[in-house]
């Protein structure tokens, strides 16, 4: 079996695709996830699977969408590609909650920040299927916008740390 972390898009933010993480986990089990486990209210899990990848995702995806009623976005990863982001972090100086990793489905294209502003002297760099981000100010004040973000979701580097955590606590 293989311990994934699923990342949920737009769940217990700013009020909206409220879900509580005891039903979270409920649900999970219910499409025959085990050791499923939730970290803070804002749709992070931890559990294992012996699907790939890509069936787990669509297993959530359908499950949370009936649950809520519409479409809800899962990013998947092991712990393994949560590790590489935290060893291979570009900016180990910065403080780990003003540092961001923007997860998306694939890889965008390796130009795609060429034409980012930022405004508040952020700072990304490409990693495979993520972005991650330097909040220098902060995440609140800050005006950057990446043109896929929509897509993606995002968590600071404490969070990653602490799902990694679990992910190792699951085997």
């Amino acid at each position: 079996m293989t311990a994934y972390a699923g990342l949920l898009r737009a769940v217990n933010v700013g009020g909206t695709g409220k879900l509580a993480m005891s039903d979270l986990r409920r649900l999970c089990e219910g499409c025959g996830l085990s050791g499923a486990a939730t970290y803070i209210q804002s749709g992070n899990v931890v559990f294992q699977s012996r699907r790939a990848e890509a069936g787990v995702k669509q297993l959530l995806e359908q499950a949370l969408a009936k649950q809520l009623g519409k479409p809800c976005g899962v990013l998947i990863r092991t712990a393994a590609e949560l590790r590489e982001l935290l060893e291979e972090n570009p900016f180990a100086e910065a403080p780990p909650n003003r540092v961001m990793v923007l997860f998306l489905d694939q890889a965008p294209p390796q130009d795609s920040l060429k034409e980012v502003v930022a405004p508040g002297g952020e700072q990304m760099v490409l990693c495979g299927r993520h972005v991650i981000v330097h909040f220098p100010n902060g995440q609140g004040q800050s005006k950057l916008k990446l043109p896929f973000q929509k897509t993606g979701t995002g968590r600071n580097l404490n969070t990653v740390g602490k799902l990694l955590e679990m992910l190792d606590a699951l085997g």
